[in-house]
């Protein structure tokens, strides 16, 4: 057993970057699934009390509760990319251990930038939820409170991607 972990430490981590970058995309997801699912359940808590007493408001209120949801598809979207980018998909390792190291910390920040987010999100579309509870008519410039979040999360993603090809480009990082 020993063998074998040992095998795989040196082929995945040692001479490529391969389990690192596989690593940055899985970290990115994860954090990016588990932030979307509690700022989803954040806003949707609050819905269902405004909803019990005002179901008529829940075509309004339906985009303010899936719009924490948006964190996790930008952590598959950099998964994607680090897939792409590093041969994953092809079948073919293409990337060395120091760009994998440099892929798994894009993944890391990403990661983290977009759980926080997505639980942001949720707090502000519940603040937005409670708005339309009272004032209905006040639907667009409620959406705008938790817009405002999803700027962040979309920076950290477009970051990550400019990141991803940078590292990854023909020539690019090496260590010297």
């Amino acid at each position: 057993m020993e063998g074998i972990l040992e095998e795989i430490m040196n082929i995945y981590f040692i001479r490529t970057g391969f389990g690192s970058a596989c690593t940055g995309a899985i970290i990115a997801v994860m954090f990016g699934g588990l932030g979307s699912a509690r700022g989803i359940k954040i806003a949707a808590t609050q819905a269902a009390g405004v909803l019990s007493e005002k179901p008529e408001l829940f075509g309004r209120l339906l985009i303010l509760m899936a719009l924490p949801g948006t964190q996790g598809f930008y952590g598959f979207i950099c998964a994607i990319m680090i897939a792409l980018r590093t041969g994953v998909i092809a079948g073919e390792i293409t990337v060395t251990p120091i760009v994998g190291m440099a892929i798994l910390a894009v993944g890391i920040c990403m990661g983290i930038v977009q759980w926080r987010c997505a639980i942001y999100q949720g707090e502000a579309s519940a603040a937005a939820i409670n708005l339309i509870s009272k004032r209905p008519e006040e639907v667009g410039r409620a959406i705008i409170m938790p817009a405002l979040v999803e700027t962040y999360a979309v920076v950290s993603l477009l970051a990550s991607i400019l990141l991803i090809f940078w590292f990854t480009k023909e020539g690019g990082l090496s260590y010297m």
